[in-house]
């Protein structure tokens, strides 16, 4: 059995981690699977070289899976960092809107400075930004119900 702390009355600032990290969890698939089927997407239909040469058909390579992984890990971060900012900040979910929100626009604008087709550029900036406006609101939804959940005592 875990003994919690009991809150100050008011506190605003008690978080239900077990449902905010199941949260974060299931983000993390969804984020991976985000980049899977953009990856499908721009390589399978659009034809557009995204991660691997031409050559390397629709799956593309080793790349796709490193990818999806950077992408799952990204959520678990975001999650972590939402975790740090409910128990330390006011407002938490308004910073972490604005980190989210800075840190996707530079994911989005990231693969127009490297070399490579404007096609593939565009196919993995708004790959970028799907995983990065899914993390975000994921993460935000299961804050939400991880703040009412420990305030309610369920």
């Amino acid at each position: 059995m875990t003994v919690q702390p009991q809150p100050a009355q008011g506190d605003a600032n008690v978080v239900a981690a077990g449902r905010l990290w199941a949260g974060g969890a299931a983000t993390a698939v969804v984020a991976a699977l985000i980049a899977i089927v953009g990856i499908l997407l721009a390589r399978g239909v659009f034809d557009v070289p995204v991660l691997a040469p031409e050559g390397e058909g629709t799956w593309g390579d080793a790349d796709t899976g490193r990818y999806a992984l950077y992408c799952a890990l990204a959520a678990l971060i975001a999650t972590g960092l939402m975790h740090l900012l409910l128990v330390s900040t006011p407002r938490p979910q308004q910073f972490f809107n604005w980190i989210m929100g800075l840190a996707t626009v530079a994911a989005a604008v990231a693969p127009f400075a490297t070399n490579g087709s404007t096609e593939s550029k565009v196919a993995t900036a708004v790959i970028n930004l799907a995983v990065g406006i899914a993390i975000t609101t994921l993460v935000n939804g299961a804050a939400r119900v991880a703040r009412r959940e420990a305030r309610t005592g369920r």
